[in-house]
């Protein structure tokens, strides 16, 4: 079983919606979601930690995105809104299993998911 798998990916017209989900095989404390383009690394876009449902975003998703958790199904959600063709890329999501205030590091994470295809055609 694959430790995180991203679902929910699509192609959608700007200003549409979608909602990915991240489904692990483990309870994790912190669930990151990152982006990925076709010529560029990995960047953040939003993380969520279970203790207090704490949630931090980057600057461009705020107010459009909103991630959330079930932990009856180990599932984290991000619910993308009001899409614009920059938000294209692969979304992959990543797991710890502890705060980190660098959530948003790529290179804090050891275990991703293999990521979902969201197209935004303009």
């Amino acid at each position: 079983q694959e430790p995180l798998l991203e679902s929910g990916g699509g192609t959608v017209q700007a200003g549409g919606s979608l909602r990915l989900s991240c489904t692990a095989s483990q309870y994790h404390y912190m669930v990151t979601w990152f982006r990925q383009g076709p010529r560029e690394g990995r960047d953040a876009i939003a993380s969520i930690y279970s203790v207090d449902d704490k949630t931090m975003y980057v600057d461009a998703v705020k107010g459009r995105f909103t991630i959330s958790r079930d932990d009856s199904r180990n599932t984290v959600y991000l619910q993308m809104n009001r899409l614009r063709p920059e938000d294209t890329g692969i979304y992959l999501c990543a797991a710890l299993s502890y705060y980190s205030a660098t959530w948003y590091r790529p290179s804090m994470y050891k275990t991703w998911g293999k990521g979902t295809q969201v197209t935004v055609s303009s």
